[in-house]
């Protein structure tokens, strides 16, 4: 292909026709639902998806939910009542924190947090980092652990494995009791669960499993980062919305999706993978983006270790026959 920095662009209203007719024939003739129920963050992906999905079943079948915890960040409330005077919706607020208190999710991660951080207690902040050093450096993703304390005061250290995982299924709580809260307010009305999941989060693995994955249709599944920007300015979501960092809205202390998985801006990861993708050499790539082959090449191998590394996560429940087929195939040497 002839590869350049708008090869990845996308033609928006071909694109947004194509989404809200599928959304309205899966939910009407596939899952037989009424209507729709989104989770709104006041992101960019939820706001594009709630936008189409007006589109495709009409404003007055969808049901939005914004879903906050006590470290949520209260910004959120701001932009989704942006985005609401410009798509008029029911929204609704559930608060999920005395539900992650059940489950001991906040209890179970301090836990961990304080084996490395003795001082660490609740009038603390806290979030895992991965090094943004992504271009130059093709070293595994090494997870550093950082608290900030009241006044104010960074304190950061390597995150050894056991900690991290115990923070990490501690924390997916929250994205799992969000699932369940949402499908609960569709199966009350009859409605469908619409996802939220781009392709850098879905094929890299940066989702909770039965958690912000689980949905009924995934309309946005197959977009880029920067192509779902393009969707958002052709459906005129506040600037607001579009201009702000994208957010994991997981830990406590403020955190963008750059800086907790993908180590890079969009502008730049986006179109490295797409040409990759598209069989665009790595002396190409690096030639019009202005970097070197190196640079290129760590990036493509940081992805490639994702979507390897994460491969358990987007395979469905094994059954038996499968398990006997996977069986088969490595005794006959396949």
């Amino acid at each position: 292909m002839n590869f350049d920095r708008n090869s990845i662009l996308i033609n928006p209203k071909e694109e947004v026709d194509k989404i809200v007719e599928a959304i309205k024939y899966s939910v009407h003739n596939i899952f037989k639902k009424k209507g729709a129920v989104i989770g709104v963050s006041g992101g960019v992906d939820s706001s594009v998806v709630l936008a189409l999905t007006a589109r495709a079943l009409g404003n007055d079948r969808i049901l939005a939910v914004m879903l906050p915890e006590k470290e949520s960040t209260i910004d959120n409330i701001t932009f989704v009542e942006k985005l609401l005077k410009k798509i008029n919706v029911e929204c609704i607020t559930e608060v999920i924190t005395d539900a992650l208190n059940g489950f001991g999710c906040y209890k179970r991660r301090d836990m961990a947090v304080k084996e490395i951080f003795p001082e660490y207690d609740m009038t603390y902040k806290m979030k895992i980092i991965l090094p943004n050093d992504l271009l130059d450096s093709h070293n595994l993703n090494l997870f550093y652990l950082e608290i900030i304390s009241p006044d104010g005061g960074i304190k950061k250290k390597r995150l050894p494995l056991k900690q991290y995982l115990q923070i990490v299924a501690a924390s997916n709580f929250k994205q799992r009791t969000r699932m369940s809260m949402l499908y609960y307010l569709a199966e009350v009305r009859n409605y469908a669960v619409i996802g939220t999941p781009n392709k850098n989060e879905h094929e890299q693995g940066f989702f909770v499993k039965y958690g912000d994955s689980g949905s009924d249709i995934r309309p946005i599944k197959h977009l880029f980062k920067t192509q779902i920007y393009q969707l958002a300015e052709y459906l005129e979501i506040p600037d607001i919305i579009i201009k702000r960092v994208p957010t994991s809205d997981t830990y406590s202390a403020d955190q963008s999706q750059e800086e907790f998985f993908f180590r890079l801006p969009f502008d730049i990861l986006d179109r490295i993978w797409f040409g990759w993708e598209n069989g665009v050499s790595s002396e190409n790539i690096a030639d019009i983006l202005e970097l070197s082959v190196k640079q290129v090449e760590n990036v493509i191998t940081d992805i490639k270790r994702k979507i390897s590394t994460t491969e358990y996560l987007r395979r469905e429940p094994l059954d038996i026959k499968s398990i006997e087929s996977e069986l088969q195939k490595q005794r006959s040497g396949f």
